[in-house]
């Protein structure tokens, strides 16, 4: 691992008391039965979208790396540098007063080495939780369970050094998302991998793919670590997905999504009718700028 140190917090202007409060709150917010609420995170890719999503009363903001892709003039898939992860979290981390957890995709790098060197950087930016996938690409294959065990508690590892041990760390499968393996054994390959993570130090566990909620139901109650689930149009509703034992929901890039949808619209109705009314009921000027000054 490279011996340089990044101080917690450093590039983000956040003092490091701060940021551990923050790493609690976001442990305390998916902790088995808090207030018996489920943390619900509106994924957020850049500064602007994440101080919107706080104005909305979000007690977190988690962001999606397909969104930070759009944003930078990339296709979602790890197509970004680390460096561009990082630059785009600080922004995040400076722009609300809330605990960030970022969607770090594989890590940047498949050796255990690279994840350290990811997350030892995006906690110098502020961030108090990664998620951290075991895809190898996009669409699979998946990192072996050793090698992303591995993986995993260099990022556990990288956290401490750097200063922020309470750092939440999300270990993503994508075994349902990818269709990884037969149908029938799915369920049996992912709380194989939960256990394996949650023993290399991972505090919850992302199944994106998975909204069946008989087999979400069996996963939570089978699971060593908390679960987290992606809501997606069509699918569970939030309180379907928190009765059958999820504790953390986001929505990937579902706003960003609707973001850019809402732009084409108004920008085609523009275009072509010479009509704004795809603005009616918009945020206005003055409330979208006081939310920057800070």
């Amino acid at each position: 691992m490279s011996t340089e140190t990044t101080t917690i917090g450093t590039t983000s202007g956040t003092t490091p008391a701060a940021l551990r409060e923050r790493a609690l709150r976001l442990r305390a917010l998916v902790a088995e039965g808090e207030d018996g609420r489920v943390l619900v995170l509106p994924n957020a890719w850049d500064a602007g979208s994440a101080a919107v999503i706080a104005s909305a009363g979000a007690a977190a903001v988690a962001t999606t790396s397909g969104g930070v892709s759009w944003s930078l003039g990339h296709g979602d898939g790890q197509r970004l540098g680390r460096a561009e992860m990082v630059a785009a979290a600080r922004r995040v981390v400076a722009a609300v007063g809330l605990p960030v957890t970022v969607d770090a995709e594989g890590g940047y790098g498949p050796k255990p080495d690279d994840v350290a060197e990811t997350v030892r950087e995006l906690v110098g930016a502020g961030a108090v939780g990664v998620n951290l996938e075991d895809s190898a690409a996009a669409g699979g294959p998946l990192f072996p369970v050793a090698e992303q065990a591995a993986r995993l508690r260099a990022a556990r590892e990288a956290a401490a050094a750097a200063g922020l041990p309470e750092l939440v760390l999300n270990a993503r499968t994508d075994v349902f998302l990818f269709g990884i393996g037969p149908a029938e054994g799915r369920l049996d390959e992912v709380l194989a991998r939960a256990a394996a993570y949650a023993e290399a130090g991972a505090d919850g566990l992302f199944v994106p793919g998975l909204l069946d909620l008989d087999a979400l139901a069996r996963l939570c109650a089978a699971s060593p670590l908390p679960v987290n689930a992606m809501a997606v149009p069509g699918g569970p509703a939030v309180a379907e997905l928190a009765a059958a034992g999820v504790r953390r929901i986001s929505v990937g890039t579902g706003l960003a999504q609707a973001a850019y949808t809402a732009a084409r619209r108004a920008a085609a109705e523009l275009l072509g009718a010479g009509t704004l009314t795809g603005l009616d009921g918009a945020l206005g000027f003055g409330e979208l700028d006081a939310l920057f000054q800070r």
